[in-house]
């Protein structure tokens, strides 16, 4: 396919959502709601968080508006893409009582929704990646999630602004989108550049350049858009080693950091819960009050919980200590052998969420440092 970027000026924006539309997709996109951002239906452009920036620091989080005209002058929200295919609660299976006192199972497999996600960012398709090989290439293909994931067309949105607490640039999943979408947009001045990666999404974008008249990005507009990216790579201060920590986490785990990090750790689950890569859950079982029907339920859960490790009148991991120990250990460690690359995509959400500042990228610099004593 011919390689082709457009200028997308702000006055044709509408037109990039109508297009999807058309094409039975349902727009989810970034929307102020409660002080932060969040992605829900995405109608008008409107309603999309002009002039907005984010300020976040290790336990803080919070919005700032100014006169600015741009979009996507924010570095996240709390979520992005997971809920919207990996559900915070969904029934799984249903079991109903006959008449003749048999009891009949059945798979809840949902009905694919067409959906657009409209301003993905870098670290939230890099944890897409991840999420697909958790859920999809094993042996048993997770059905809810594959039917979601069949349908989801993403465009993305190139960051050029940068939080206190990113550091995708580190883990090299940022701040540019590099891969797993299907349109990107690349915020300069009155408007953006709009670039395709797939197939379907380059369909689109020739559509698009017809409908709205659009003419090609020029030399000096591309030149904006990189050094906006570059510029968002430049603003991050913190960093995370890039290769595999298994062995030095696995070495240290009686380090005495994981100590200190346990006086602080409220256990609360925020860090997981606002993680794009996380997938940790519990089910459980709802039935009716006649025994007659009742519904298999999963629904999100965290390491941090003490029933997550509970087997069998025994709770594994008892200390807040285990717990922490457990989830970093996984997530920069272990999971290069389940999945081939970190589960850490740089995104600093676990940093801003967390009630008492606890700094993920602090805590492996004072851990992988050579053994217990430092």
């Amino acid at each position: 396919m011919t390689k082709r970027v457009a200028f997308l000026p702000y006055t044709k924006l509408q037109s990039l959502i109508a297009l999807l539309e058309s094409d039975g997709y349902r727009c989810v996109g970034p929307q102020v709601r409660d002080d932060t951002i969040v992605y829900d239906t995405l109608v008008d452009v409107a309603d999309l968080p002009r002039g907005y920036t984010s300020i976040q620091k290790p336990g803080e989080y919070r919005l700032q508006q100014s006169d600015s005209e741009r979009l996507f002058d924010w570095a996240n929200g709390a979520q992005a893409i997971k809920p919207h295919l990996f559900r915070a609660e969904e029934v799984m299976w249903t079991v109903v009582r006959d008449e003749h006192g048999q009891l009949n199972f059945q798979e809840i497999v949902p009905e694919a929704e067409k959906i657009a996600v409209f301003g993905a960012r870098a670290c939230d398709i890099a944890a897409l990646y991840i999420q697909d090989k958790h859920f999809l290439q094993s042996t048993y293909k997770e059905p809810a999630y594959l039917a979601r994931r069949q349908e989801l067309f993403i465009v993305a949105a190139n960051c050029t602004t940068a939080a206190g607490t990113c550091f995708c640039a580190s883990t090299g999943d940022g701040p540019r989108a590099m891969s797993g979408y299907d349109l990107a947009l690349t915020e300069i001045k009155d408007g953006f550049l709009l670039e395709a990666h797939s197939v379907h999404g380059q369909n689109k974008l020739d559509q698009l350049i017809q409908l709205a008249e659009l003419e090609l990005a020029t030399r000096q507009q591309a030149e904006e858009a990189e050094q906006g990216i570059e510029n968002a790579a430049a603003q991050q201060s913190r960093t995370l080693p890039s290769h595999d920590l298994n062995d030095e986490l696995f070495a240290n785990l009686e380090h005495p950091h994981w100590e200190d990090v346990a006086a602080r750790c409220l256990s609360c689950g925020n860090c997981t819960a606002v993680c794009p890569t996380c997938f940790c859950h519990t089910e459980l079982d709802r039935g009716d009050l006649n025994l007659e029907h009742s519904e298999h339920i999963r629904q999100w859960d965290s390491c941090f919980s003490q029933r997550h490790s509970y087997i069998h009148g025994m709770t594994i991991r008892e200390q807040t200590r285990t717990r922490y120990r457990q989830w970093l250990t996984h997530k920069l460690g272990s999971w290069h052998e389940q999945y081939g690359r970190s589960g850490c995509v740089g995104c600093g959400r676990c940093i801003s969420w967390c009630p008492v500042g606890i700094d993920l990228t602090e805590a492996v610099q004072q851990i992988c440092t050579g053994g217990p004593d430092g």
